[in-house]
């Protein structure tokens, strides 16, 4: 009986998706539920798992764009597992004796071959070798025309130029020492490196975030303000109770809790950050359904962390490794990277010092974190150093005037910087559930 795999719905408005990997061959035995594709839609990579067990035939090809319920491939679930048959053991055994035979005739072969090589060695033993006469030798030491000397080769090659391109004016058009220091690689010219190219399909996510992004650019009218925060205050919090915290809850205190929290409050000071324009109306959000970008197998993903407002620091850090877990393992789902309100993109992870975000659309901001840096500070009427962080708000001017997004990002550096008093009540082992 063959079973017909048909392509299941990734998500909600999702009426297509494109096959950018079989896992398997035609004609392989699959288990269910293994994974036998990769199937990419406009907004996530997933994996299609086998519905049954059997042998695999494929029916699209890697690249083609199939519609959701479309054959992709036929399952026959009546085939029998393959497996070691008294046939395979006698093609092994049959292999071995082969094997003993070639060896035994290969000894043979070289007996023979070490024979004729001994009578050769005493025939030319007893064969005198002439005399080199002077013209021999001085032909010897005679260079092909343009060759380099060894000196001037040396020189060339470390130049990466190549002789043919070097006029000599030794003997003969030889390239001397001198030639070798003046040359200059020509302008334009390629170098022996290697030069070739590779052309490869973009995803359809990659085409459709890179879509989204010139949309976003070309459709908004983006401006980013930037501030700098000293993190002292989180350094010196995790440092005293991040053990204690992961004992008891078994995630780590990170960074991202304190951020989405700092957020979750600005957003609460200054709502029009909190909303999108549709059409000629602005839509106000009560939720903060915050959408954190991480770095994913196929690039970029960003799940979304659902209401916010109501995570304590614990919440917070348990949602943010779940999800970066999913979108590290591919199983993260269109549904949980939809419907974001605000988003946080944490570039300092891979060292970025500054940066402009690009608005996710059809949101209205988007806050850049970045590296953390000793640097020299005023505190206090006297230069110290301390950890620093630049932070960035791009926005969309449409809709967030620039008193909006400047209070926004002062609210946060205000948050970051004083996290007890302003994230925690003063009761930090409230807050972190200690």
């Amino acid at each position: 009986m063959a079973l017909e795999m048909k392509v299941p719905s990734p998500g909600e408005s999702i009426t297509e998706v494109e096959i950018a990997q079989w896992l398997v061959e035609d004609g392989d035995y699959v288990e269910k539920d293994q994974a036998i594709a990769e199937i990419d839609s406009d907004k996530a990579t997933l994996e299609l798992p086998a519905e049954a067990s059997g042998v695999i035939t494929r029916k699209a090809e890697e690249g083609d764009v199939v519609e959701v319920g479309e054959v992709v491939c036929l399952i026959d679930t009546e085939a029998e597992k393959p497996g070691d048959s008294s046939d395979d053991a006698d093609k092994k055994e049959d292999s071995e004796k082969e094997k003993e035979s070639s060896s035994k005739d290969d000894a043979k072969e070289k007996e023979g071959k070490e024979e004729k090589d001994s009578d050769k060695a005493e025939a030319k033993k007893e064969t005198p070798s002439k005399p080199s006469t002077p013209s021999q030798e001085q032909d010897k030491k005679t260079y092909a025309t343009g060759s380099p000397s060894p000196s001037a080769k040396k020189i060339l090659d470390e130049k990466d130029i190549d002789p043919k391109d070097v006029k000599g004016s030794g003997r003969d058009g030889r390239i001397t020492k001198e030639d070798a220091q003046k040359a200059q690689p020509s302008m334009g010219t390629p170098g022996k490196g290697n030069r070739g190219t590779e052309r490869k399909k973009l995803s359809m996510l990659r085409r459709r975030v890179a879509e989204r992004l010139v949309s976003a650019k070309n459709e908004t009218a983006m401006l980013t303000t930037f501030n700098e925060v000293d993190m002292s205050p989180i350094f010196e919090l995790r440092k005293k109770h991040k053990e204690n915290f992961k004992e008891k809850h078994g995630v780590s205190l990170g960074f991202m809790s304190f951020f989405t929290m700092a957020v979750v409050r600005a957003l609460d000071m200054y709502p029009d950050v909190n909303s999108m324009i549709d059409g000629d109306y602005q839509i106000k959000y009560d939720n903060k359904d915050i959408s954190i970008a991480v770095s994913g197998p196929k690039g970029l993903m960003v799940p979304v962390i659902r209401n916010a407002e109501d995570l304590s620091f614990r919440g917070i850090e348990e949602e943010v490794k779940r999800l970066a877990l999913r979108a590290r393992d591919g199983k993260i789902t269109v549904d949980e990277m939809t419907g974001g309100t605000f988003t946080i993109s944490n570039g300092g992870v891979f060292g970025s010092m500054l940066s402009t975000p690009i608005i996710n659309p059809p949101q209205s901001a988007i806050l850049g974190m970045h590296n953390i840096v000793e640097r020299p500070i005023a505190k206090d009427g006297a230069i110290a150093v301390a950890p620093i962080m630049y932070v960035a708000l791009s926005y969309d001017h449409r809709i967030i005037d620039g008193k909006e997004s400047v209070g926004f990002l002062v609210a946060i550096k205000e948050a970051l910087e004083s996290p007890e008093e302003l994230l925690m009540d003063n009761d930090v082992k409230k807050a972190l559930e200690l």
